[in-house]
């Protein structure tokens, strides 16, 4: 991880999915590089450890996403706690286990949807009057490869990655006049449990590196690192678009072409 000291400071951020992988990497260089950070997940004990580890500029709160209550009161603890609200980053999200759509029960789907679509836009509507009200920011709504491409198996969370970048745009329309710039990031494949083997104890990992262009699978880091630029005051002109962090992955074929 590159950290720029100074770049963040001053600013004020809310992250959810906040315990591990993508969205503890994001809590981790916003505090270095001087932001003040609300994280906010489910899995209350390793999150509470993260923000322990991070000091002062950092506390944790319980957040289901799914939860309008619950998102107004991780608003309010970053006003209370820290004075502002200026960030917006919504990283929690579920994966199904794959399934054809036939498959696929009504609960099963709804869920995902639950908490990948709905609990964005509640996010989205929560945070927004607290950050105008804050002089204006960045909302970050982490998407997917699978908010531009399909994959089999994985109906509702194709569906919801496709809505995030969707609801990127719209509020970034809506909010732009209040300063509050909305952009949408879609990781490629990157190494947090998601991508752990299951019970059957199949590891997909270098099965997706070899469809990577650039020979692996990424890394929670790096997608913290784009996240850091859109938050900052460097990406001031940048609103309702998406960045691809994927090593290539949505490029092209990326198979070796024939001999001549």
């Amino acid at each position: 991880m590159t950290v720029m000291p100074g770049r963040l400071d001053g600013k004020v951020a809310l992250i959810s999915g906040a315990a591990r992988g993508q969205g503890e990497a994001e809590a981790r260089l916003f505090v270095a590089e001087g932001a003040r950070v609300v994280l906010a997940d489910v899995l209350d004990d390793i999150g509470s450890a993260v923000a322990h580890a991070l000091g002062d500029a950092a506390c944790y709160m319980h957040l289901d996403v799914t939860s309008e209550e619950q998102w107004k009161a991780a608003v309010r603890l970053a006003q209370e706690r820290f004075g502002a609200l200026h960030v917006l980053v919504g990283n929690a999200a579920v994966a199904p286990v794959p399934a054809p759509i036939t498959q696929t029960s009504l609960d099963e789907y709804r869920r995902v949807i639950e908490v990948n679509q709905v609990g964005m836009f509640l996010g989205v509507k929560t945070a927004a009057p607290a950050i105008e009200a804050s002089g204006g920011g960045s909302m970050v709504l982490i998407s997917s490869v699978n908010g531009f491409v399909g994959t089999r198996g994985s109906a509702s969370y194709v569906s919801s990655k496709f809505a995030v970048r969707g609801l990127a745009k719209a509020a970034a329309l809506e909010l732009g006049r209040a300063g509050i710039r909305v952009n949408s990031v879609h990781p490629g494949p990157i190494d947090t449990a998601m991508l752990e083997p299951g019970p059957d104890g199949y590891d997909m990992r270098p099965a997706l590196a070899e469809m990577v262009p650039l020979g692996r699978v990424g890394r929670p880091e790096e997608v913290a690192e784009l996240v850091g630029f859109l938050a900052s005051d460097a990406a001031s002109y940048c609103s309702g678009a998406e960045f691809l962090v994927d090593g290539a992955f949505l490029a092209g074929n990326a198979r070796p072409s024939r001999p001549a």
